[in-house]
């Protein structure tokens, strides 16, 4: 293997970095032009026609997915770590309104008029926010400008109702039938409105980033494990001669902890979806979201179980939300996983990383997806493991929430990254499994022994190709990269770009070691990690390609057939590994390819 590090990372975008955290010191509002510059300067894979007079919709409809709908009433954004921090800067964010992105994962509040705050659980949070802002308003003043009552004789906001009126914003903007529905499916809903607010003025955002420290990160993700510890641990029974008498003992059961997402885990063992089938499959003949009703009912005829399943798993959130006394029914789905012994936890401690513990002695074999069940699955029952399923963090929120777990039980018996990526070589679609990950955080190159391999996954995948012995890079930010930035790693022979496998290969360095992980170098956990270590991503962007990339496609059903292939991969491996444990004979926890 190449042991070479990267090069460097690009002058433009080290540039841009350093001008918002520099400006961010301030201990008052900096006016978001005063990022612009560096902004359009980097570059950004992102944001190519930043520096263009005429919009660029695809930019702007990135970053405003990642905001909330309310974004066009907002005039000043506020950062802070931590309720108590904002009221002390006397801001009253309990009567705010919760609101959320489509997009993003993130806690935010909204005071009904200009202001929104926004909680960070790691740096990486104001990477990627500052980089959204700054692109929603240089693509905001472009589209302003041919809204505006200066650009013609007559303004939209002239005509005499408001359909007409958005209409005619539409028309000014001559943007082509594509661009204007990508534009008025950013501003969500309320789009005719948000078009008559851009019409009507510039944008002219502030942001505030209240004083935070690295502690004070890690104070959010003990709030965060200590609203799961509670689920997690377990009391001893201690009885016969010898025993101490008094309450039960704290049992902190063997944990396995995947970072993948909420639906993936508990649709395949917990089988809510599967067994409902006829329900979902009538839902989707009569609503047809996205046209797959067709596609669902060809994948019955021809007996496709495996097809079946990814369909009834990706309705099941469409049939919730539409289906009559959706509440109710989403409770009965709970119920039905916890007899499965599933149990959510949404939103630990007001974090939006929200999680879930299987424990494994109780899940049912019977109603399992048919790709998990592995030979001997009866044995689960004896089993003390507990898989710990957390919605992966963003950025280096991963390293503070691993830790504070690693912290908090006492055997880990696996680690299991799984989320989205861009590839530089191959399709959206594909999964991609890296041997070596690049962090631009520390700055580290990490050299793991994944345990999955292209065999372990293909045999799941029909239209995607499974990659392995790929290079990963963990960058700061979608946002905070450009072309030369990538040719660099290209280069080198770094074809995946994601965003928590670094902080993640941080925090599990020093679960094995007795130090704090180091900066610069080149780490080999290859050797030294003892529990099963795995690392999958999907690819769900093609930066090079001129065909397709993230801003231009939503992986929506595209990508169910990537993300169930890593999770059916993940949970097979956990089983195997338990029913190994309960036959005396422990599996080697990465076993090498042929």
């Amino acid at each position: 293997m190449d042991r070479r590090r990267p090069r460097s990372t690009s002058d433009e975008i080290d540039l841009y970095i350093r001008t918002y955290y520099s400006l961010l010191r301030s201990s008052g509002d900096v006016r978001v032009r005063a990022f612009e510059e560096a902004h359009t300067f980097s570059d950004s894979s992102l944001h190519t026609g930043a520096r263009d007079p005429s919009p660029d919709v695809a930019a702007f409809a990135y970053s405003a997915g990642r905001l909330p709908d309310c974004f066009p009433h907002v005039h000043r954004v506020v950062l802070g770590q931590s309720m108590e921090q904002f009221e002390q800067a006397g801001l009253a964010v309990r009567q705010f309104e919760s609101v959320r992105a489509r997009g993003r994962r993130r806690a935010m509040g909204w005071d009904g008029q200009g202001l929104l705050a926004v909680f960070i659980t790691s740096a990486s949070d104001i990477d990627d926010l500052v980089p959204i802002v700054t692109a929603y308003q240089i693509e905001w003043n472009k589209l302003h400008a041919l809204l505006g009552p200066g650009a013609a004789s007559e303004s939209p906001a002239s005509a005499p109702d408001p359909d007409r009126r958005a209409a005619a914003a539409l028309a000014r903007l001559q943007l082509g039938e594509v661009d204007s529905e990508r534009l008025c499916a950013a501003l969500g809903p309320s789009w005719a409105g948000a078009l008559e607010i851009m019409a009507a003025r510039e944008s002219d955002l502030s942001i505030r980033l209240l004083y935070g420290s690295f502690s004070q990160y890690q104070t959010s993700a003990q709030r965060w494990w200590g609203a799961i510890e509670k689920h997690y641990v377990a009391p001893r029974i201690t009885a016969g001669e010898g025993s101490v008498p008094g309450p039960p003992r704290a049992h902190r059961r063997p944990i396995y902890l995947i970072s993948s997402n909420t639906h993936s885990l508990p649709n395949l063992v917990g089988g809510y979806a599967r067994a409902h089938r006829d329900q979902i499959a009538e839902f989707a003949r009569q609503r047809d979201p996205e046209r797959l009703g067709a596609p669902l009912q060809q994948a019955q005829a021809r007996g496709d179980d495996h097809a079946v399943s990814n369909y009834l798993y990706y309705l099941l959130r469409d049939y919730l939300n539409h289906v009559d006394a959706g509440a109710e029914v989403r409770g009965a789905v709970q119920a039905f996983d916890s007899e499965s012994g599933i149990t959510s936890v949404p939103s630990p401690g007001r974090i939006d990383v929200s999680a879930q513990l299987i424990e494994v002695a109780r899940l049912r074999p019977d109603r399992m997806d048919p790709r998990v069940r592995v030979d001997g699955a009866e044995r689960l029952a004896g089993s003390e493991a507990v898989i710990l399923n957390i919605d992966y963090p963003l950025g280096m929120a991963a390293y503070h929430h691993l830790s504070r777990v690693a912290q908090g039980v006492d055997e880990v018996r696996g680690i299991y990254v799984m989320g989205k990526a861009a590839t530089l070589n191959g399709r959206v679609g594909d999964v991609l499994i890296s041997s070596a990950v690049y962090d631009e955080h520390s700055r580290n190159t990490y050299l793991i022994r994944n345990c999955f391999s292209t065999g372990l996954l293909q045999p799941y995948m029909q239209e995607g190709t499974v990659l392995d012995n790929q290079k990963a890079v963990t960058v700061r930010s979608a946002f905070l990269q450009n072309r030369d930035y990538m040719s660099l790693f290209y280069g080198e022979g770094y074809t995946v770009l994601e965003m928590e496998a670094g902080p993640y290969l941080s925090a599990v360095y020093e679960i094995i070691s007795p130090g704090r992980h180091p900066n610069d170098e080149i780490v080999n956990l290859s050797t030294q990690v003892r529990f099963d270590l795995g690392v999958l991503h999907y690819a769900s962007d093609t930066p090079y390609s001129r065909r397709q990339s993230l801003l231009s496609k939503s992986m929506s059903f595209f990508g169910v057939e990537s993300t169930y292939a890593c999770a059916v991969a993940i949970l097979r491996r956990i089983f195997e590994q338990e029913v190994s444990l309960a036959s005396g004979t422990p599996t080697d926890p990465a076993p090498r390819r042929p």
